[in-house]
């Protein structure tokens, strides 16, 4: 199971190659997918060789918690009296901006802050500050060798947040930007480059632990 938006990266990523003439595995991006949750992936030369998960770790997102302090996790666990359950919807769902201001709609959020709601703006700054230090670490995991910054997802048609994030990391690479989710046109696009013979099909199964084995 992959920990990451990893058909809308890997179609992003065609793209780009695609716009930049090149081939994609040819070529080194940071994929930032922006969207309910959050992926920023390095993709190295055609293989996605490190990502933050969406789920558990990296910055916050509309919806997702992203990493928080350890100490302060633990405290809340043991002493809130919630169920494992409602704390993982805590971080999961209701995390994010839905937990700074109430929505998980950006623009929303944004319309909250235009009316002058400080922390409406200072909970969709954080958030792009955070997006921005995930794509940093990002580029040093790829040793500063960066084609191109993608930038994909649902938020990714908020032209303001993006300029946002920019701001802090266009001195890397170039920044491009496909707004929205190709999870279904990526299915498709793999199962005919099987079709014509331009790629092998994988089989892959879940690893079955040494206790599962017994």
């Amino acid at each position: 199971m992959s920990l990451g938006h990893a058909l809308n990266i890997k179609a992003t990523v065609r793209r780009a190659a695609k716009d930049l003439g090149k081939a994609w595995d040819e070529l080194n991006f940071i994929v930032a997918h922006i969207g309910g949750g959050i992926t920023v992936c390095a993709h190295e030369k055609g293989r996605m060789t490190d990502l933050n998960s969406a789920n558990d770790f990296g910055p916050f997102s509309p919806e997702r918690s992203g990493g928080l302090p350890a100490g302060d996790l633990a405290r809340m666990c043991f002493n809130s009296g919630l169920s494992e359950k409602e704390v993982l919807r805590k971080l999961v769902g209701r995390g994010g901006l839905a937990a700074y201001t109430g929505t998980s709609d950006v623009r929303e959020v944004k319309a909250m802050a235009a009316e002058g709601d400080e922390r409406a703006q200072t909970a969709l700054d954080a958030m792009a500050y955070g997006i921005a230090k995930e794509i940093g670490v990002h580029a040093a995991v790829l040793s500063g060798r960066v084609d191109a910054i993608l930038f994909t997802g649902g938020v990714a048609f908020d032209g303001d947040f993006i300029a946002a994030v920019q701001k802090h990391v266009q001195w890397i690479a170039p920044v491009l930007v496909y707004p929205g989710e190709d999870e279904m046109p990526a299915l498709a696009q793999g199962a005919l480059r099987v079709l014509r013979g331009e790629e092998l099909s994988k089989e892959y199964s879940r690893y079955i632990s040494e206790e599962e084995r017994a």
